[in-house]
């Protein structure tokens, strides 16, 4: 049993996973990866969300320790994802007595998940719906797109709980340490929930603003999200960050290469383009081979800095293929307000470039700050020197700002 009081009458009844390789059979978890849920022992009982199945045996255990001898009164559905309903239909079958409260856009999903019409087990909410288990009540905030349509806020106003759905997650299991002052706030963990977040929720930057927005006049004590750690203490610094992201705006000035590389001729030119900005004061580059490093990071990193240099060959006429999903992959998540950098290299007929450029072009508020560095298999002094010098003057002026 993993269960754990967070107040006097709510209990964590979620689990983790650890065996599992990927988040949606393709994001890599090293961590693992937590599926929260929550018990609410009130006059009522109140299960917030079920669980992903890798836990359902886990959960389940939980849940029947928490309650007890008492029945299972509502499920609250805050989010109809997978990860956290495949519980609900062994839930049925164990509580057959259970009303499920949702909003209507979740229970058309849950019809459809299940296979038959769940109008009479439900009770659908909105925004003007009052609701109360007991001592507590609880008031209904939709948040469409962070980041399915039918996402829905719960905030106890008792125990002045924010319940958040996905917002507010993080990728990594939780080990014992349910909260975020439990933990060391460390690089790691932050680079995991900017992962988390970059490539979740990313895509859906004004609907998260929106959603802020729309609690921002409710006290707040803790905000419990679905995946990540509990947060009670550094509303401050995760608000911050959470503004940074969803209006696609920099953490830092850094500047990392991305790179393709064949016969590693692109590879040594980046290495040489990061040791001279290095010899101008460029601190903590960092570079990424695209064949060698998972989409997520990628994605992640470049949610994080506002300068990229992109090194592309040419192959087969366009680009490496692995580069071009990485780009592909930038504008479904809607990355903006960058400043690109770009390198082609090919040995007879260089496109690279022109193809970084027309996909980054597309992509709001991108910068391009240069004509492409043009290698013709590798650096040649007599061509590129001036154009290199002049790249490398650039990245160095605006990492400097």
């Amino acid at each position: 049993m993993a269960t754990r009081k967070i107040t006097e009458d709510i209990i964590y009844v979620g689990g983790s996973d650890s065996r599992e390789p990927t988040f949606e059979n393709f994001i890599p978890t090293p961590r693992g990866m937590a599926y929260n849920s929550y018990l609410l022992l009130d006059e009522k009982t109140v299960l917030f969300d079920t669980a992903d199945k890798s836990i359902l045996s886990l959960f389940f255990t939980n849940l029947e320790n928490a309650l007890g001898d008492r029945k299972l009164d509502y499920l609250f559905i805050t989010h109809m994802e997978p990860d956290h309903t495949e519980a609900i239909e062994d839930l049925l079958v164990r509580h057959p007595e259970v009303t499920i409260v949702l909003n209507k856009t979740s229970l058309k999903m849950l019809n459809n998940f299940l296979g038959r019409d769940m109008k009479d087990k439900t009770i659908i909410v909105d925004p003007s719906s009052k609701f109360s288990s007991g001592k507590h009540s609880f008031k209904f905030i939709n948040a469409p797109f962070v980041h399915w349509p039918e996402v829905m806020f719960v905030y106890d106003e008792y125990s002045k709980i924010l319940f958040s759905a996905d917002t507010f997650g993080s990728f990594g299991a939780n080990f014992g340490n349910l909260f975020d002052d439990e933990i060391t706030l460390d690089n790691y963990f932050f680079e995991e929930q900017r992962r988390y977040y970059a490539n979740v929720i990313g895509k859906f930057g004004k609907f998260v603003c929106k959603s802020i927005d729309s609690v921002s006049d409710l006290d707040i004590k803790m905000v419990c999200p679905l995946h990540g750690v509990i947060w009670r203490s550094h509303f401050d610094l995760l608000l911050k960050r959470y503004s940074l992201w969803s209006q696609y705006l920099p953490e830092s000035n850094d500047i990392i290469i991305i790179y393709n590389t064949l016969y590693n001729h692109t590879s040594d030119f980046c290495y040489d383009i990061a040791t001279k900005l290095a010899e101008r004061g460029v601190k903590n580059i960092k570079m990424y081979d695209v064949s060698k490093t998972d989409l997520t990071f990628l994605i992640s990193e470049v949610f994080r800095v506002k300068n990229i240099l992109i090194a592309a060959t040419t192959y087969n006429a366009n680009l490496y293929p692995i580069m071009k999903n990485f780009l592909h992959d930038m504008a479904a998540l809607n990355v903006q307000n960058r400043n690109v950098a770009i390198i082609e290299n090919g040995t007879w007929a260089p496109v690279s470039g022109k193809r970084v450029i027309d996909l980054i072009s597309k992509m709001p508020n991108m910068n391009i700050i240069n004509t492409p560095v043009k290698l013709m298999s590798r650096y040649n002094a007599e061509r590129n020197e001036v154009e290199t010098k002049e790249l490398i003057d650039k990245l160095v002026d605006l990492y400097n700002k």
